[in-house]
């Protein structure tokens, strides 16, 4: 075994006992980067001095016994909406070619803070609108999408160039890579982690959370993450839990919502199997699975676009109008689109969000379901020359509004969600499901994921797209 593939809580432990040291650690990352990036091109840039060098930092600290959690020392990589001092955030855009930070994004500092080595900056859908991350491969199979708009961090972090990453979530764009790759995403309820100095795609609908090979990874990373930002309109001011406190304590007698409407209406027959597989084990974990169906679910994916395009047009207003010609065609249509909304259509789209938000809160009040469980996305990675889907029932879907249908959700409410690995389809392509809790009830569904991960192995399987 290579050091690379350790999950970060086993390099954690080595790196502590003195075992290994964190820039051995990050050699072995940097050397898999140089292996991997040709088949998958994750990077905007590769950070391997400054990473090298923060090893070092991290390794001396270590090795006096000053740990600073379980990521001091520890390779990862941040999505490239995130600013970095001295470096272009470039939002995979030659929009923001020029774009130099002069300051590190909340997301960036609480990672340095944490002692963790950021080895590089990750690809993203140009300006995390859209599904795909066209730059970048899966790197299970390259002729497929790594998935969008984290296409870049998900890449990365299933190939083993780095132990976890930084992705943002508007409608989907944690759990979509993260599922479609093999991966743990872990989208925070709103407010929860400071997106300031990140690049906004949707004010309203953006998240801000990690990516990792395992629920327990992910948890810890979120642990450094989160806390009240003032820099952030949006940030809460609530104490963050130790995510992983009772990570392992089962699931006996909850009540998790299986829905009967919207999630399972429009999916392949191979991804269906597995999730559904997927919830037998809860079952038989402990958990009782309830049918229930969910309120208003025909304005979702109305409600989620109508409050992404006005808002992402207003956020890109000054350069559409000077740069227009520098963004890609398919943003620059979703961006033109946005100016056509007209203010009455996003002001229902905000009072149909708040009915939406009360009937879920209504779901999973006391008496009813302590979560819900269901398919992250309708099937495993499209081809990179793919833009529709054919369900069973010979009902055709674009693959941008069959991913977005199954995530936007918990973005339209606000509510955490998680999703992890549940398998693997016949052509040896990872599919995932997500459990969705209330607010800032992060560490019940992580429990939760926990306790599926901990009867399954799929967490251990590997790519090798060289």
């Amino acid at each position: 075994m290579s050091l690379y593939d350790l999950t970060m809580a086993e390099a954690a432990a080595r790196l502590k006992s003195g075992d290994i040291s964190a820039v051995e650690l990050t050699e072995s990352c940097l050397a898999r980067i140089g292996e991997t990036e040709g088949a998958l091109n994750a990077y905007v840039t590769v950070t391997g001095e400054e990473a090298l060098e923060a090893a070092a930092a991290a390794g001396k600290e270590l090795a006096a016994g000053r740990v600073r959690g379980p990521m001091h020392g520890i390779p990862v990589c941040v999505k490239d909406l995130c600013d970095m001092t001295g470096l272009a955030t470039t939002a995979s855009s030659k929009v923001r070619h020029d774009h130099m930070a002069d300051s590190d994004a909340a997301v960036v500092a609480r990672l340095k803070d944490a002692g963790a080595v950021i080895v590089g900056k990750t690809h993203t859908h140009e300006f995390a609108y859209g599904i795909s991350t066209p730059t970048t491969r899966n790197p299970w199979n390259t002729d497929c999408i790594p998935g969008g708009s984290s296409g870049g961090t998900a890449a990365s972090v299933a190939a083993r160039g780095c132990f976890a990453g930084i992705g943002t979530d508007t409608g989907g764009s944690i759990r979509i890579p993260a599922a479609l790759c093999g991966l743990v995403g872990l989208k925070p309820t709103y407010g929860r982690v400071s997106r300031a100095g990140v690049t906004s795609l949707s004010w309203s609908l953006d998240h801000v959370g990690p990516l990792a090979r395992t629920v327990e990874d992910a948890a810890n990373m979120l642990g450094v993450l989160a806390g009240y930002d003032a820099r952030d309109p949006g940030s809460v001011d609530l104490p963050v839990p130790d995510y992983t406190a009772g990570m392992n304590d089962g699931i006996a007698g909850l009540r998790l919502g299986r829905p009967t409407n919207f999630y399972f209406d429009g999916m392949d027959d191979e991804a269906r199997g597995l999730v559904e597989a997927a919830l037998a084990a809860l079952q038989a974990a402990g958990a009782e699975i309830v049918p229930v169906e969910l309120p208003l679910a025909k304005t979702y994916m109305a409600v989620e676009f109508g409050l992404c395009l006005p808002e992402a047009s207003a956020y890109h207003e000054k350069e559409l109008r000077t740069r227009a010609d520098l963004y890609g065609e398919d943003v620059r249509t979703f961006l033109e689109a946005g100016e056509l909304i007209p203010a009455t259509d996003y002001i229902r789209a905000l009072r149909v969000r708040e009915q939406i938000k009360q009937g879920w809160a209504a779901l999973m009040a006391p008496g009813g379901v302590d979560a819900i469980v269901a398919p992250t996305v309708p099937a495993a990675a499209a081809r990179v020359d793919r833009d529709m889907f054919t369900w069973p029932d010979g009902e055709e879907e674009t693959t941008t509004n069959a991913y977005v249908r199954h995530s936007c959700p918990a973005n339209v409410t606000g509510l955490p969600s998680i999703t992890v690995p549940c398998g693997f389809t016949a052509a040896g392509l990872p599919v995932g499901f997500q459990t969705i809790g209330r607010p800032y009830a992060e560490a019940d569904i992580v429990r939760i994921a926990r306790s599926y991960e901990a009867t399954v192995d799929w967490s251990a399987r590997a790519p090798d797209p060289r």
